[in-house]
């Protein structure tokens, strides 16, 4: 599925600024897999997630999503295939275009090169859709996304998102910035979808016991390189103490308390 080979990024090299954010690193995603990214502030997840993603060119190193070397691809291209969902709610959507123009956009998307037009079976198709998300939004087409809460906002985002059938899905934080219903409603949705519609995931998060609960596989970041992998059974063995523990084991290095190992 994707195969990062010995990938390295360097902001401003050959100046006093120089900074390595990621350091030779190797993953292999396997189709299927829902992967959870932990890490403390600066370890490298977003820079990982914005390689992958095109938003960022790497030092060095090769990017191979399903056979293909896209290491040079640019983002907008590789947004086709790699749907990404960020913290901030209102990234995702437009916030004055209505409900079923963004949908129709991120429709349109999912079919690459098709002319479709907004009609009444498409509304019918995207109300069906909307019904998924439990919030009302399927009576509410017409209303513009800028008056929908921060919730309701992510979750037409996770829904829009499938609509545009990626091959991979990165989860930035996508839950980090609601309030704690909020934010279980949409990770609710995120499994749901992830299931229902085979999506390969990887999701970082600062939550360590959504890190655990959630995915097959758990990796964990510092100092911009992988530091622990764990799966299967070995993951589903993990307690957040446990996880604090491996990560003193492996750095050497004792912390007050979990919120410093894996501030956000």
């Amino acid at each position: 599925m994707l195969n990062i080979e010995q990938i390295s990024k360097v902001f401003y090299p050959g100046t006093v600024n120089e900074k390595v954010a990621i350091e030779y690193i190797d993953l292999r995603v396997l189709e299927g897999d829902f992967i959870t990214v932990v890490g403390s502030n600066g370890s490298g997840k977003s820079t990982l997630f914005n390689l992958i993603g095109g938003t960022f060119p790497v030092t060095s190193g090769k990017i191979t999503l399903n056979d293909k070397d896209v290491t040079h691809t640019p983002e907008y291209k590789r947004a086709f295939t790699i749907g990404r969902i960020f913290q901030d709610p209102t990234v995702g959507t437009a916030a004055k275009m209505s409900i079923e123009d963004n949908m129709i956009t991120a429709y349109k998307k999912g079919m690459k090169g098709l002319k479709i037009s907004l009609n009444n079976t498409k509304r019918a198709y995207f109300k069906e859709e909307l019904k998924q998300l439990k919030i009302g939004l399927e009576d509410r087409l017409k209303d513009n996304v800028g008056l929908l809460s921060g919730g309701q906002r992510q979750a037409l985002t996770l829904l829009m998102t499938v609509l545009s059938k990626p091959q991979m899905l990165l989860l930035d934080e996508h839950t980090a910035a609601l309030d704690p219903r909020n934010a279980q409603i949409v990770m609710d949705l995120t499994t749901e979808f992830i299931e229902k519609y085979h999506l390969t995931t990887l999701m970082v998060t600062h939550n360590m016991q959504h890190a655990i609960t959630y995915g097959n596989r758990l990796i964990m970041m510092d100092e911009g390189k992988i530091i622990l992998d764990v799966r299967g059974e070995e993951k589903k063995q993990l307690t957040v103490l446990k996880l604090v523990d491996l990560f003193k084991k492996i750095k050497h290095q004792e912390y007050s308390s979990d919120e410093d190992l894996l501030a956000p």
